[in-house]
């Protein structure tokens, strides 16, 4: 990963919005060179059709252990420029959990109350195909910020498929917000909850995230979640 993110603003925005483009992380030809690990079967430990579940349209599939080197690298590189942001939620949540300064040992408290899956996942949609909103929460340990990439191009490879978070509030309707990304662009955004300041102190809002109606073509994300799964 080339570390050209201004980590100063991608804080800002996360704390005013939720969310935060962090710009290219990948080059368009690793973006390729992930997309056609999709038929790879072998390195994946589970592959889930959305239609099955009710969860909307299309697939995705979860990586086994030993993940590729660019996955484990923009999950290791990511992680400790998350950290301050995630604790310092946590602490104006209310939320007595904080994180350690490095993945691994995040990942050893994850695998020590029987979290072990990998997350990081590998997602597909074709013609019609879409996410519905929702939350990856895998178990009791949960890290409260998650990055897509997208490693197809839009207007090219595909149309339509915009990702998509909403947020709702105490005693508001629903807001939502699309988040347009180039090929190889990243987002880090809330998994579930992030807080909120108003007049009488921090709050907390819910936070979900899906995919609109692919319109053509296929479109493949990179999705890196940081705490691992029962």
């Amino acid at each position: 990963m080339r570390d050209l993110i201004d980590w100063d603003m991608a804080a800002a925005e996360l704390d005013a919005q939720g969310v935060a483009r962090l710009g290219p992380v990948l080059t368009p030809a690793e973006c390729q060179a992930l997309v056609a690990l999709y038929e790879q079967p072998a390195l994946f430990r589970s592959r889930v059709v959305m239609a099955r579940h009710g969860y909307g349209r299309g697939e995705y599939q979860y990586f086994a252990e030993a993940l590729p080197d660019p996955v484990q690298a923009l999950r290791g590189a990511l992680y400790p420029r998350l950290v301050p942001v995630a604790n310092r939620w946590n602490a104006a949540m209310g939320l007595a959990v904080r994180y350690p300064a490095e993945h691994a040992e995040f990942l050893a408290r994850c695998h020590a109350a029987g979290q072990a899956k990998p997350t990081p996942l590998l997602l597909r949609y074709g013609p019609g195909d879409y996410n519905c909103l929702h939350q990856d929460l895998y178990g009791e340990h949960v890290f409260p910020l998650q990055v897509v990439v997208l490693l197809s191009v839009p207007g090219e490879d595909f149309t339509g498929g915009e990702f998509v978070l909403t947020e709702q509030r105490p005693r508001m309707q629903s807001r939502a917000e699309v988040v347009p990304l180039a090929q190889g662009e990243a987002a880090v955004f809330a998994v579930a909850q992030r807080p909120v300041q108003g007049s009488r102190g921090s709050y907390r809002v819910t936070m979900r995230h899906g995919v609109s109606r692919l319109r053509s073509g296929q479109r493949h994300t990179l999705g890196i979640i940081f705490h691992d799964a029962a």
